[in-house]
């Protein structure tokens, strides 16, 4: 039976660095300032509904709110050994018939090896026309002469109107006559 408790131990230990590494992996996301040691209520519950410890029935978005304020120091931000105490109270409620032990296992095995997803941020898209209006090779008119034939624009030189500072309007006929006639 020695061999079982080694591989028993080495398995949790494993496991265990792997949770604390997804618990660094959401400290961290969306805060360039954050260490990574401790972890914001945000976070938390992010790290909650996508590790799927939260699954809305046994353990719910209040739950986990509620947990993450009593395991914290009033004020602070949770640390590891904080969240470790939360998720021992999170583990009874979401896998209610095991012990704490095999529940406790349950809990990380779902947390193990995560990291947080990017799910509803906003990325650039080429949604039907954009990639034709910003294909610079088949602008026609005075707009293909903006650019040269690799697509790089000209600049201000390719804009500039000619001012005509004769003091005639456009188009006159007798344009440029008037000290010929005076």
């Amino acid at each position: 039976s020695a061999p079982s408790l080694t591989t028993s131990f080495l398995r949790s230990s494993r496991m265990s660095e792997e949770v604390e590494t997804a618990f660094r992996e959401f400290a961290v996301y969306g805060d360039t300032s954050a260490s990574g040691s401790d972890m914001t209520g945000k976070n938390f519950s992010k790290l909650c509904k996508e590790c799927g410890v939260m699954d809305g029935k046994a353990v719910t978005g209040t739950d986990v709110d509620i947990i993450f304020n009593k395991v914290k120091t009033k004020g602070a931000r949770t640390t590891f050994a904080e969240f470790q105490q939360a998720m021992m109270e999170l583990c009874g409620k979401r896998f209610k018939g095991k012990s704490p032990e095999e529940a406790l296992q349950a809990v990380y095995g779902l947390i193990a090896g995560k990291e947080p997803g990017s799910v509803g941020t906003t990325k650039a898209t080429k949604v039907g026309g954009v990639e034709r209006l910003t294909d610079t090779s088949k602008y026609t008119g005075s707009h293909k002469e903006c650019f040269d034939e690799s697509g790089k624009g000209k600049g201000l030189a390719s804009r500039q109107d000619l001012a005509d500072n004769s003091g005639y309007i456009g188009g006159y006929k007798g344009a440029g006559t008037y000290d010929q006639t005076h």
